[in-house]
């Protein structure tokens, strides 16, 4: 939900101004609107803002730039090293000083490779030789042959290039050392100008956004507080020297919105953020999409072995026993995830690659809450798949219940004749499939079926067709409902048929699991041993740690497409709105 709020307007005597900012900050309840004006010419916020991002560099990096630019030239030299150290290892260890005694009394040495099988030993005397070729050195004599490649030799030896290497290792391992004492003795310094640099760009961008009036002796300024907060702030305001006006927002205000929603949603707002924060005139899609996607992860994952597994890493996790950076802080929502895809995956009678329902060891009374019961003694519905059939009817669901949101939201913000036709569309998709159920159950008479639905179609076309935008020419409302009526029936269609991949990732990851079953009793044999259970427990082990990963990515991935994109779109969801943030210490 959104919390209700309450838009300000304060006028202030300027001499008072940066005053009543302090008192404010201590209060802490307002968010004001910041404006752009003059914040790039504000020498002092421009200051802030670069100490700002020069420390949030260094904390990235873990260390300044020089530190890390010394780290850097020790391993560049290091790899060169050990490269060239490579290079000489095959033509082992010589003294330099040695050729250069020889190269003095006339004796010119020549270094050559080829292939072991072509090498000629008149070409010179073999120094080294590996599986394919063979190096030797020529004395005096050049080798002119297209079979040879000729090389030239480093001034120091592969021994010394090994001394070199391991003395630039201590030089690498001492580089790494200062780097940690530094970021030992400067991180919690550092994080602390952070913060007080950041309450200074907060404070200069909260400063020039008041108005001056009166010719500088007023300053105007705007904020939003929590309607349930008033109390505290109007008495706040009534110690100070400023007129206010407190007011309902309106459409064109850019009011911040606060979110308020119970333990279980709170764990699925950063799913709606990663999309966007509603406005403050819209619905918060948080409570709907948490279920749904919990829903929809649970049909993706599909085995309910796979899901006592995020259950355990959850809660490994939620209890820090368990620490990888990436899933800091989702503890709460992979238990959340966990135990939807352990009953889910039970449903649908999925463990660990194991078909629950067709198990012979399995008892009947166990069986009667899988989703298999509802379809046929094969478990289809209609010659279709029970799961693929379910997969279609939450997605109708789903969009149905995203159209009925987009009514009631647009009808609440712009009235309901600028809605006219939406609620048409659904009355006639929402009333057709309510009374085709309802004539398919025999609830309703066949006569009184083809009258009701005669009655929802008229209503519906007039709806759609005449009255979609009040006040225009009619034929222009005929072929805008036209046109309308195309996209609907094509995008309506296409946004059902996407609820199929349900179906077909929960498939997916049972066969796969399945797969890896076989072929670990392939591996086990009719008379396993030591070695064919080693195998077997291999095999299966990395068969479904791989596919729980790739189910963990498609459930997490695909679920999110439908609620992006699908139910979104459906709804009318915009999430352009900005967080409340409130102006405080």
């Amino acid at each position: 939900m959104i919390t209700r709020m309450t838009k300000y307007t304060f006028l202030i005597m300027t001499s008072a101004y940066e005053q009543f900012l302090s008192r404010l900050r201590e209060a802490g309840v307002v968010h004001i609107t910041i404006k752009g004006e003059g914040q790039a010419e504000d020498e002092t916020l421009q200051k802030a803002l670069s100490r700002a991002e020069q420390i949030n560099h260094i904390l990235r990096q873990g260390a300044p730039d020089q530190l890390l630019q010394e780290k850097a030239e020790v391993e560049a030299r290091l790899a060169a090293t050990q490269k060239e150290a490579e290079r000489m290892r095959v033509w082992g260890g010589f003294s330099t000083e040695r050729i250069q005694q020889l190269k003095a009394a006339g004796y010119t040495l020549r270094y050559y490779s080829c292939l072991t099988k072509q090498f000629e030993p008149q070409w010179g005397i073999a120094v080294n030789e590996d599986k394919t070729t063979t190096y030797f050195v020529s004395v005096n004599e050049v080798v002119d042959s297209p079979l040879v490649t000729e090389h030239t030799l480093c001034e120091k030896s592969y021994d010394a290039l090994l001394l070199d290497a391991q003395a630039l290792n201590a030089l690498l391992a001492a580089a790494v050392t200062r780097i940690n004492v530094w970021w030992q003795q400067n991180e919690a310094p550092l994080r602390q100008e952070l913060r007080e640099v950041e309450a200074t760009i907060n404070w200069q961008r909260v400063l020039l956004s008041g108005d001056s009036a009166a010719q500088g002796r007023l300053t105007l300024l705007e904020g939003f507080c929590p309607t349930d907060q008033t109390e505290t702030l109007n008495a706040l305001l009534e110690k100070e020297n400023c007129y206010y006006v407190a007011q309902e927002p309106t459409e064109e205000d850019n009011t911040p919105i606060k979110l308020r929603n119970n333990w279980f949603t709170k764990l699925f707002e950063p799913l709606t953020g990663m999309y966007g924060w509603p406005n403050y005139n819209e619905f918060d899609p948080t409570p709907i999409l948490g279920p749904f996607f919990l829903l929809f992860f649970a049909l993706c994952i599909g085995d309910a072995g796979y899901g006592l597994i995020l259950l355990l890493f959850g809660y490994l996790t939620y209890k820090n026993i368990v620490k990888v950076e990436m899933f800091e802080g989702l503890g709460p929502i992979i238990m959340a995830l966990g135990v939807g895809s352990t009953v889910v995956g039970y449903m649908m009678g999925g463990f660990f690659g194991i078909d629950l329902y067709a198990a012979s060891w399995m008892p009947e009374w166990s069986k009667a809450c899988m989703f298999k019961q509802l379809g046929d003694e094969t478990g289809r519905i209609a010659g279709y798949d029970v799961m693929m059939v379910l997969s279609l009817v939450i997605g109708v669901f789903h969009i149905c219940l995203a159209m009925i949101i987009k009514g009631i939201v647009y009808t609440r913000r712009f009235g309901f004749k600028q809605a006219v036709s939406l609620w048409g569309w659904l009355l006639l998709i929402i009333g057709g499939i309510v009374t085709g159920v309802l004539a398919m159950t025999h609830t309703l008479s066949q006569e009184t079926t083809k009258w009701v639905l005669i009655c929802i179609a008229v209503v519906s076309a007039l709806a759609i067709y005449v009255f979609n935008t009040p006040g225009r020419n009619p034929l222009i409302n005929v072929g805008a409902g036209l046109w309308d009526t195309y996209n609907m029936a094509t995008g309506i269609m296409g946004d059902v048929l996407s609820y199929i991949r349900l179906y077909a990732l929960g498939l997916a990851g049972g066969m796969l699991g399945m797969a890896f079953n076989q072929l670990g009793t392939m591996v086990l044999g009719d008379t396993p041993s030591v070695g064919s259970w080693i195998g077997f427990l291999l095999i299966v082990t990395f068969g479904h740690v791989l596919n729980l990963l790739m189910a963990c990515l498609g459930a997490f991935v695909h679920p999110l497409r439908l609620t992006f994109v699908e139910y979104f779109k459906n709804s009318g969801y915009e999430g352009s709105g900005a967080m409340y943030s409130p102006f405080k210490k």
